[in-house]
């Protein structure tokens, strides 16, 4: 029997139980048929944000952001770019702080842009500062692998 990984449709919200092995074969919802890696990061809300962090077997890599805050619009295209070079290791995400306070404020997110790394629900890493796409890959795998 292999291995398998559970993952959340970022259009649904199904969770999909996928073979580790097939992960870099661009799976598809078992449900809609949306692709679950698109390379982007998935858009997170106090509706889908729990869901997300604790039915996700990989890794969830947070960008918490607001759409004023100059450091943060120069890192999302670098964030976007890290996407595609982590992912099917990684699932990246991400939540406007201005839009979801709450969940900044659950979170005592003090300063953005801050990259936090979820396993399991629970925190592992945070980061406060916008970084390049080199390193903020560089910065997740230490904690991922």
């Amino acid at each position: 029997m292999t291995d398998s990984t559970h993952l959340v449709c970022q259009a649904c919200l199904a969770v999909n139980r996928i073979p580790s092995t097939r992960l870099a074969d661009s799976p598809k919802c078992g449900k809609c048929q949306t692709p679950i890696f698109n390379a982007k990061p998935i858009d997170l809300t106090a509706a889908n944000y729990q869901k997300h962090l604790q039915r996700n077997d990989l890794p969830v890599l947070v960008d918490f952001w607001a759409p004023w805050c100059g450091p943060c619009k120069m890192m999302g295209p670098q964030f976007e770019q890290a996407a595609g070079q982590l992912e099917p290791k990684v699932r990246l995400a991400k939540v406007n702080t201005e839009a979801e306070q709450q969940l900044g404020a659950q979170l005592n997110i003090r300063s953005i842009p801050t990259l936090i790394i979820f396993k399991g629900g629970k925190e592992i890493a945070r980061h406060s500062g916008a970084m390049g796409a080199a390193d903020i890959i560089k910065w997740t795998r230490s904690y991922t692998g």
